[in-house]
């Protein structure tokens, strides 16, 4: 049975989950229905560390945000960006400069719609509503939004999205069309889950959500290195997320984190 709420856009059926919202919820965020949270309860059943590893990568996506920052971009696509939360690429990067663009990609609808609420008095970034599998149609809108200038270099983000890239949807064609359409100097920042880390634990998520809008597509650390031709992974390489440049004292352990995480640079 679908929600009524009014920040709900028509059309939309609150009655099937969405990873966009079950992450949301993970995360201890209001945007999500009793369907998101049922499965965010088994979800949270075949991987009981699930609350930490969405903290993880969210903490993995400010990292990644502000060592490019550091490194001299100012303009990011954020690729799957989901349900707008604290600690937005856009807040990270503008807190640093204000003068940083940002062009968020998503395809679910409540995601697209908080995101327009969030992003309506701010001319530096905005949301498009595309899918990421198709690099053709995102490239496209970001082109035509007019706030990334394709030729300086760019930020792709890809942060805790491409485990939902069936292998027969070619990841690596994906990744290398966006590599094809930014600059050398570019980066690319990436996390998803993997089965190398608590195989039994990924397994069980996996079954979960085969039955949600969502399946998932654990990846191996080589499979993962397939995705990063034409990148210069930088230090420390593809690592569980604790262990990606750590701030400060970091006492999660990378054998629970369930997820790799990396940044290469274009050359």
């Amino acid at each position: 049975m679908s929600e009524q709420v009014s920040w709900v856009p028509e059309g939309v059926d609150t009655g099937k989950p969405s990873a966009a919202r079950l992450y949301d919820y993970l995360l201890g965020g209001g945007h999500n229905f009793a369907a998101d949270r049922t499965l965010a309860e088994k979800f949270l059943q075949a991987q009981p560390n699930a609350r930490t590893i969405a903290r993880l990568n969210r903490a993995f996506l400010r990292r990644a945000v502000l060592f490019m920052m550091d490194n001299g971009i100012r303009q990011f696509l954020d690729l799957g960006s989901g349900i707008p939360t604290v600690g937005n690429v856009h807040e990270i990067a503008q807190k640093a400069d204000p003068e940083a663009h940002v062009v968020y990609v998503d395809f679910e609808e409540v995601a697209v719609a908080h995101s327009q609420l969030i992003l309506e008095n701010d001319p530096r970034a905005e949301i498009i509503q595309e899918d990421m599998t198709k690099p053709r149609d995102v490239l496209k809108a970001a082109d035509e939004s007019g706030l990334l200038d394709f030729a300086q270099p760019v930020g792709v983000l890809t942060v805790g999205v491409f485990h939902f890239v069936p292998p027969e949807a070619d990841p690596k064609a994906i990744v290398a069309a966006y590599r094809d359409a930014v600059p050398a100097g570019s980066y690319l920042a990436f996390s998803q889950f993997t089965q190398d880390l608590q195989p039994k634990e990924m397994a069980g998520v996996v079954e979960v959500m085969k039955k949600s809008q969502n399946p998932m597509f654990p990846r191996t650390k080589s499979e993962i290195e397939g995705l990063f031709d034409g990148f210069d992974v930088l230090e420390p390489g593809i690592v569980p997320l604790p262990l990606w440049r750590p701030e400060g004292t970091n006492t999660d352990d990378p054998d629970k984190a369930g997820i790799y995480a990396a940044v290469g640079r274009k050359v």
